[in-house]
This record gives C-alpha cells, sequence and structure tokens, in this order.
C-alpha cells in the first residue's frame, strides 16, 4: 500500500541550528510497494509505533525535510 508523504508542517522560513554529519553508513534496503487488507495496514502501524525509536523518527523526519527542500528548490 503505497502512502503519499505528506508536506512537513513548519514553515520553510523557519530555520533549524546548526546539524553536523558526524559519520556516514551504507546499507543495503530493497523498496516494497504492498497490498493489504486496511486492518493489516492499521496492525502494521501500530507494530512500528511500538518499536520505532527516537533515531527512527529523526531519520524520517531528516529524509523528509531534505525531500521538501529539493523538491522546492526545482520549483
Amino acid at each position: 500500500m503505497k502512502k503519499k508523504t505528506k508536506p512537513l508542517t513548519h514553515s520553510s522560513s523557519s530555520k533549524l541550528p546548526v546539524i553536523r554529519i558526524v559519520s556516514t553508513e551504507d546499507e543495503v534496503f530493497t523498496k516494497l510497494e504492498l497490498e493489504m487488507e486496511a486492518s493489516t495496514h492499521d496492525m502494521l502501524v501500530k507494530w512500528g509505533k511500538e518499536v520505532a525509536s527516537d533515531e527512527d523518527y529523526i531519520s524520517i523526519a531528516m529524509r523528509a525535510g531534505l525531500e521538501e527542500y529539493l523538491a522546492n528548490e526545482d520549483a
């Protein structure tokens, strides 16, 4: 079940503090497009929220912020 990403709710004029990249790690992954019942989707979301770490949320926010920034640069 492919889900559209929502735009970030912060205003693009707000400034973030400096964030330094201190190391990088390459990861191999496979992106899957899934089809499932809504109840299965809801169950997986619940499980994911139970195990997600603060680092997971930071990674998601960084990726979304970069994607939004790059999309606005192209516009």
